[in-house]
């Protein structure tokens, strides 16, 4: 082998390395990303006190004849609560409906929703459509309480204990396979002091 033929041989190595690095990277971050629960996100929030963030009611949003309040963190304490971020455009959302409906029914817990960069006609169409499950609709019209909130997208959900702190969050639509989990959740928080 010449000379000329090992320089030959080195460049072709230099420039398939970065390919080469490339396509071990994709193939790395292909299989770390689809492992693992999305729903398990964790969160910094858990075991802290909810965010002291008063949202405006939805406008128009009726209950029994009379306005749904906004969402008021001082409502909180003293109640087992949920907190559902929801919007009308959220595909998974509409799926998880039918989940709140049932939990709504529980008279031992009140359930609140935080409507998520939505239109307001378009929420109440939604709530009209599906029913109201919730107590109070808080408006998040830009988004930032959700970051108050640490929301990842939506549908998530807060269990706030009786203290007023954020005991459970489960991301991503309430399901048949992810109710138990929250139902376990629900009872410890309601057996808590």
């Amino acid at each position: 082998m010449t000379t000329q033929d090992k320089g030959i041989g080195s460049r072709r190595v230099i420039v398939a390395l970065p390919l080469v690095i490339f396509i071990a990277l994709t193939v790395l971050l292909f299989f770390r990303l689809g492992s693992g629960d999305p729903s398990r996100l964790p969160s910094a929030l858990l075991g802290k006190p909810t965010p002291l963030l008063s949202l405006s009611a939805l406008d128009g949003l009726m209950r029994d004849g009379a306005p749904v309040p906004g969402l008021d963190p001082a409502k909180f304490k003293g109640q087992i609560t949920l907190v559902n971020v929801w919007a009308s455009w959220c595909l998974p959302c509409h799926a998880e409906h039918p989940q709140l409906m049932r939990l709504a029914a529980d008279r031992r817990l009140q359930l609140v929703g935080i409507n998520y960069k939505d239109a307001a006609e378009n929420a109440r169409r939604f709530l009209g459509r599906y029913g109201n499950p919730f107590s109070a609709v808080g408006v998040d019209q830009n988004g930032r309480s959700a970051i108050e909130w640490g929301v990842y997208g939506v549908p998530e959900l807060f269990l706030i204990g009786r203290d007023g702190r954020i005991a459970y969050k489960q991301v991503g639509p309430i399901t048949d396979e992810t109710l138990p989990e929250l139902t376990r959740e629900i009872e410890k928080a309601l057996r808590a002091s």
